[in-house]
């Protein structure tokens, strides 16, 4: 940890004492699963609004705005652009509940130089948290801070997709329609960006619909968009649609083996082997098509995640014989079925095969033996590994699913810095899974002020927090009897939108069940005085 958060202890802090949680009254106290969490979770806002106005009290005659300039690193740690998207992120923080005139009068006394990267930071801080970013795109578009910017193609694309992601197809569609008022903006990445979110919410209809609508929004309905619409539809699994289309639409677009190989790779991704099997046998059966390398890739991953694999090495090593020579995708499925199935000494083998032919492995390679080697506790076998990937560099350089595999396998949490800090040395960034895991570590440890400043550190390097933040958490206390803190990280979730998940609500009609039984107030005996846990009591 020491790394990555020790520069920003002070920052962590601030952000800990005076920003920690922030709750609405009407999205999440009304849910039927904790109504009488009412008392302790209205206690808590009335403490945290008493701190916001006395510690960020702001004089809007003067249009000063020190209160968030205290919350900023030097700006030695951090560009231009990341200190002034973390000022606008402080901002629409701490005024998550105030209206709308009054969050954007803030942003405009703060004298901001509107950019493309900038305007692009703050929206990919907020990924997880529509609202705020809605609010700030709106701000951008009507000409905040009247400096004249106006948001490109790539910007449009950026809300797009937080929208579709947090499921709001409402202002999904009133951004769409502000679009064509402005040359250029809808792109092939647009038109991607939409249809993925529609399929991912299994919106089908609207994403098919998406895909004809494109001659109105001046973008030829080719083979290449009906193909981003299968790999879309098959991803989120409604494969049988994306087969049904691409049989109808075989007198528009003549089929090729490119659109054949989503197809057969929908049916991988659903887990379904005799479909799989059947969609090669029309490929290979095929008079005009020919299977390639991506064809004989997809259907080996198909049959090691079947448990095939014995059969998948057959087909692999068919490939050779024929001259279709497999990419280093292939080699690694084959290795990680050899690996899933306990025959390591097997994955080993192919491995230095690939090794002695001067084989383009990649960084994915050693990571299907690193990950299974990890969970048998041959750590001398994955370190020299470790030190080849470093050796080598390149492709083979070790990423964070590498240092990931790491982290999973420490027994204690003293173990931690020293893989961090050869993740630092290797060059490889944070990401809001690898953030995830490390609180999921600490939490399980029960070191409590390490979960609360990587929880800080991943808000302001915007990874964070999503759903699975927001679980780890409140499994996490719940664990520990924690409910109240349980409680407060359950209302920040479900005032960002985000759905939780059955196993969550379960446990949160578990807490609601006790806190009844106690009248709704905070349970007695609970450790570190959790009522107030991350609040300062408010002087008097």
């Amino acid at each position: 940890m020491q790394f990555r958060f020790q520069p920003l202890k002070f920052l962590s802090r601030e952000i800990q004492q005076n920003l920690r949680y922030q709750f609405t009254n009407h999205h999440s106290i009304d849910q039927p699963y904790h109504p009488k969490s009412h008392k302790i979770i209205s206690f808590l806002m009335a403490i945290r609004d008493y701190k916001l106005e006395k510690d960020l009290k702001f004089d809007s005659c003067t249009g000063d705005d020190h209160r968030f300039d205290k919350l900023l690193p030097n700006s030695n740690e951090c560009s231009t652009v990341d200190s002034d998207a973390l000022k606008v992120h402080n901002i629409l923080k701490v005024m998550w509940n105030k209206p709308k005139d009054e969050i954007e009068r803030s942003l405009d006394q703060c004298g901001l130089s509107l950019s493309e990267d900038l305007v692009l930071n703050v929206l990919q801080r907020h990924r997880s948290n529509w609202k705020p970013a809605f609010t700030f795109f709106n701000w951008v578009c009507r000409g905040g801070n009247r400096s004249g910017y106006l948001p490109g193609s790539v910007v449009y694309n950026e809300i797009l997709d937080t929208l579709g992601r947090m499921k709001r197809f409402d202002e999904l569609t009133q951004v769409l329609d502000e679009m064509p008022k402005r040359n250029g903006l809808f792109n092939e990445r647009t038109y991607g960006v939409v249809v993925n979110r529609y399929a991912a919410a299994h919106k089908v209809e609207e994403a098919t619909q998406f895909f004809y609508k494109r001659k109105e929004l001046d973008l030829e309905l080719d083979l290449a968009a009906f193909q981003t619409l299968l790999t879309c539809l098959c991803r989120y699994k409604h494969v049988e649609t994306a087969e049904f289309l691409f049989h109808c639409k075989q007198n528009e677009f003549h089929p090729e083996i490119k659109t054949m190989n989503i197809i057969l790779n929908g049916w991988c991704v659903l887990g379904s082997l005799r479909e799989a099997k059947r969609f090669w046998n029309d490929i290979i059966t095929s008079k005009k098509l020919k299977p390639d390398r991506f064809t004989y890739g997809i259907f080996i991953n198909s049959l090691t995640k079947a448990g095939k694999v014995s059969t998948a090495i057959e087909l692999f090593r068919a490939m050779w014989e024929k001259g279709c020579s497999p990419d280093a995708a292939i080699c690694n499925c084959v290795i990680d079925g050899l690996c899933f199935k306990k025959r390591i000494p097997e994955a080993l083998t192919i491995f230095q095969e690939l090794n002695e032919r001067d084989y383009l492995l990649n960084v994915a390679t050693y990571n299907s033996l690193i990950k299974h080697l990890c969970k048998i506790r041959r750590m001398d076998k994955v370190y020299e590994l470790l030190d080849q990937m470093e050796q080598k560099g390149g492709r083979c350089l070790p990423n964070e699913r590498t240092y990931g595999f790491l982290l999973k396998s420490t027994k204690k949490p003293e173990q931690v810095p020293g893989i961090l800090e050869r993740m630092k040395r290797n060059g490889s960034k944070m990401t809001g899974d690898f953030y995830n895991l490390l609180l999921r570590l600490y939490m399980n440890w029960d070191y409590q002020e390490t979960v609360r400043s990587t929880w800080a550190e991943m808000e302001r390097d915007g990874l964070g927090p999503d759903r699975r933040s927001y679980t780890i958490m409140i499994h996490g206390l719940y664990d520990r009897g924690r409910i109240e803190d349980a409680m407060r990280y359950f209302s920040e979730m479900t005032s960002k939108g985000m759905i939780p998940e059955l196993r969550t609500e379960l446990i949160v009609n578990a807490m609601s069940a006790k806190l009844k039984g106690r009248g709704g107030e905070p349970i007695d005996g609970t450790k570190d005085n959790d009522c107030l846990l991350l609040f300062d009591e408010p002087s008097l």
